[in-house]
């Protein structure tokens, strides 16, 4: 399961995370069934997905959200959609969005999310040595899509990303910034941070931690923020990728399945 959007290319990246991991999970049969679900915006959606497998007889569903860290999705939205909680903010939403809630007849167990793992801090050092020039010259910039209730934990989750980067590198200076709705899906948010590593370095490397490519953000919102930096295409190094494609999140994939799988197969012996 992941956010959804309007953009085809992201849908295609997560098409694409399950069609890589689909053998390694289904080879050893404890698994017959694997399908990707888009919280909003498009088909197919969670309560499809659902349907789905309870028409298949499914007694057991094991939900990976691809997220990178808690939020109003992980903890409330998901949960309501599948009738495992009845948060009044969320079902409003789900009312203005069109989206469908559906409890399934097969038990669903729901995975832990990617900052449980040092996965997201790999991937983002080696996004940022592919495309460093000189790293005692720059400073990092790291802009993720943020969430208001858990403000706190998105601001950890950048602290002891920007400090593993410093850790691993000639780095000195890291900043960040939300594109999100946080921000009002604003490029100053992305700018204010760029600005504020320029004072002291004289190039500022923008890294977007977002889980895949949607044109919106990595070059409506970042790349538009980018753009009202005095000298941008001297000072600001920016590739506009995301965390997939990444083996080390399709492993991530594959072990949490077959772990949550084998529990559940235990449990009934």
């Amino acid at each position: 399961v992941n956010h959804g959007s309007r953009s085809e290319t992201l849908r295609n990246a997560l098409l694409d995370l399950e069609n890589k991991v689909k053998d390694s999970i289904l080879k050893d049969g404890s698994i017959s069934g694997i399908k990707t679900a888009f919280m909003e915006y498009t088909e197919p959606s969670i309560a499809t997905r659902l349907k789905e497998f309870d028409k298949e007889n499914y007694t057991d569903i094991i939900l990976v959200p691809v997220l990178l860290t808690v939020s109003t999705h992980s903890f409330d939205d998901i949960l309501t959609l599948i009738g495992m909680k009845d948060d009044p903010k969320s079902v409003e939403l789900f009312k203005i969005e069109k989206m469908e809630r559906y409890m399934p007849k097969a038990k669903v167990t729901i995975a832990q999310l990617l900052d449980f793992t040092d996965i997201l801090k790999k991937n983002v050092l080696k996004r940022y040595q592919e495309i460093s020039k000189n790293t005692q010259e720059e400073g990092l910039v790291l802009i993720a899509y943020g969430d208001k209730t858990y403000n706190t934990e998105w601001t950890n989750l950048m602290q002891t990303t920007g400090e593993y980067i410093k850790e691993n590198t000639s780095v000195s200076t890291y900043s960040f910034g939300w594109c999100g709705h946080i921000a009002h899906y604003s490029s100053d948010s992305t700018t204010l941070p760029i600005n504020e590593v320029l004072k002291t370095k004289k190039k500022a490397v923008v890294i977007p931690v977002l889980v895949a490519f949607d044109e919106m953000f990595q070059i409506k919102i970042i790349g538009g923020g980018i753009s009202k930096v005095p000298q941008s295409n001297e000072r600001v190094l920016y590739k506009p990728d995301a965390v997939l494609p990444d083996k080390n999140v399709e492993n991530w994939v594959i072990t949490t399945t077959k772990e949550h799988a084998q529990k559940l197969l235990s449990a009934k012996e």
